[in-house]
């Protein structure tokens, strides 16, 4: 017997376990109509059928059909930490990265050399996480929604597996409208591609990526960042040699701290925000790997690319600072146009227009996370829905996210981005309920239970971590400084404000969830 047809039949017993034979029910008829006790069985059957149909296929394609079950040792055969570093080095040397250097300058009016501490202050404090909650992934084998149940509590983690579906589409949705704008401007003045086509592109290769799972996506990834980084060289080099470059003058007092509490916490959002992402692609990772290897690696392969992006954008808007018409770029297309100032008139022209397509496509390397893990995100937010192969549900996500990316590109692309903006603030709240529950309460990562991780009876229920993510989320509104929001606390640093948002969430929520946890544990026990 293949081992197919082996899996067929393994199915087709399992499918009879499940749904038993009704041949000989008897057909009772309710008053209203309602479908009879054999009718019934017969449309659970049917669904399960096509469950299974579709779990074939999957299969037959060679792509993942794990879910959101805890992984079993024998299925830990990633033995290389490389997979995962270069997984995350390339998700982070991609175009969204370059944009959010840019800010310093050009929104927060900081010099390239304060652009340069802040972007690498903050990027350290949100790398962190990252790496710590990726060490999760080896020795429980449990995804990172998953592992929220027992951080955050089973009704907190459910909630935080929603906002992580939000934030996956998102994301996505806006990585790619800022790919589409600029593959829109490639070809000036001839035939370009239009925005919706542009949207298309880079959702069809999103798409091709997540939809076979795990090894793929560490394959792609393992060398996707080759032709992104060839590209920055190139925008290095023109850069210096179009002599628009230079450092800025160093300004100090409460309106220069307020800028670079704003810029940092654009760039600590940026980064902590895979924390929410962080064991899914180490689950596949022997228990017994060498966890000092794994933090320092990823830690390495976060850090790096998110520096050398960031800081290349903020040499980029210097240039915009000292030109005009590259300011009118940035202005008209955001870092797409400066990008194409930069690479095509009276530049590389055609070949400065096939690095700004290489560099728009780079984007399918940021998007790869947010389209597989919203798929995780989603079966661990409601058990039924688990049911659904994670492959169909990475379909459904980027079949969403193109669906919003497409009228988003012409009707309300501020708004979306504006929203985001403030969903980045969770992670923080995230980080900071999860850090409190381990080196507070467990303390160890043997203390957790795998068994338990689909038992209510057995979880923490979660009072702790709703109280805190309410608690933190009045301390980011407090603390918030965007164009549409400023708080009252973070109006008080300088004249535009500063943005501690991310700070006092997160510092709120930590102090909020140990106090009820204790109580907590000491009325309910768990």
């Amino acid at each position: 017997m293949s081992e197919f047809e082996a899996k067929e039949t393994y199915d087709i017993v399992d499918l009879e376990k499940n749904f038993p034979s009704t041949q000989t029910s008897e057909k009772v008829f309710t008053e209203n109509g309602s479908l009879s006790v054999e009718e019934q069985f017969s449309v659970d059957n049917t669904k399960a059928a096509k469950l299974v149909i579709f779990s074939n296929l999957i299969n037959r394609l060679n792509a993942e059909t794990n879910g959101i079950d805890p992984i079993s040792d024998e299925d830990k055969t990633e033995g290389s930490v490389l997979n995962a570093t270069t997984m995350w080095f390339s998700a982070n040397l991609v175009l969204s990265a370059y944009a959010v250097g840019a800010l310093g300058p050009l929104a927060f009016g900081l010099n390239f050399g304060t652009s340069v501490l802040t972007v690498v202050f903050f990027n350290i404090l949100g790398v962190l996480p990252v790496a710590f909650f990726s060490l999760f992934g080896p020795e429980l084998g449990l995804r990172q929604m998953i592992l929220s149940r027992f951080l955050t509590g089973n009704i907190t983690g459910r909630i935080f597996s929603l906002f992580n579906c939000v934030a996956c589409v998102g994301w996505c949705v806006l990585n790619t409208i800022v790919a589409a704008q600029l593959l829109n401007m490639v070809n000036e003045g001839g035939h370009q591609l239009p925005l919706w086509a542009g949207c298309l592109v880079i959702i069809s290769g999103t798409v091709l990526v997540t939809f076979f799972g795990f090894k793929i996506i560490h394959a792609y990834e393992k060398w996707s960042w080759v032709p992104n980084f060839a590209v920055f060289l190139i925008i290095i080099a023109r850069l210096k040699m179009s002599g628009k470059f230079s450092g800025g003058e160093w300004t100090s007092g409460s309106t220069t701290a307020g800028n670079v509490l704003s810029f940092g916490c654009a760039a600590f959002g940026y980064a902590a925000a895979w924390a929410t992402y962080a064991a899914d692609y180490t689950v596949y990772m022997p228990r017994d790997s060498n966890k000092f290897k794994i933090f320092f690696s990823l830690v390495a392969g976060l850090i790096f690319p998110l520096c050398f992006t960031m800081i290349l954008g903020a040499a980029c808007a210097m240039g915009a600072v000292n030109d005009p018409v590259w300011k009118q770029y940035y202005d008209t297309n955001a870092m797409g146009g400066l990008t194409y100032a930069i690479l095509v008139p009276n530049s590389l022209h055609g070949f400065g227009d096939f690095c700004c397509v290489l560099l728009a496509l780079s984007t399918i390397a940021n998007n790869i996370p947010n389209m597989y893990t919203i798929a995780l995100s989603v079966q661990a937010f409601w058990e039924p829905l688990a049911k659904i192969p994670r492959a169909l549900w990475s379909v459904a996500g980027n079949a969403t996210a193109l669906g919003i990316a497409i009228p988003a590109c012409y009707y309300f692309e501020s708004f979306l981005e504006k929203f985001m903006n403030t969903i980045a603030y969770y992670a923080a709240i995230y980080i900071c309920l999860s850090c409190a529950e381990h080196f507070v309460f467990r303390r160890s990562i043997k203390a957790y239970n795998v068994e338990d991780w689909n038992d209510p009876s057995k979880l923490p229920v979660g009072i702790a971590g709703c109280a805190g993510l309410i608690v933190g989320a009045f301390g980011v509104a407090l603390g918030m400084c965007q164009s549409y929001w400023v708080g009252e606390i973070a109006r008080l640093i300088g004249k535009s404000g500063g943005d501690i948002g991310f700070e006092l969430g997160g510092g709120w929520a930590f102090i909020t969830y140990v106090v009820v946890r204790f109580l907590e544990l000491k009325y309910i026990g768990r």
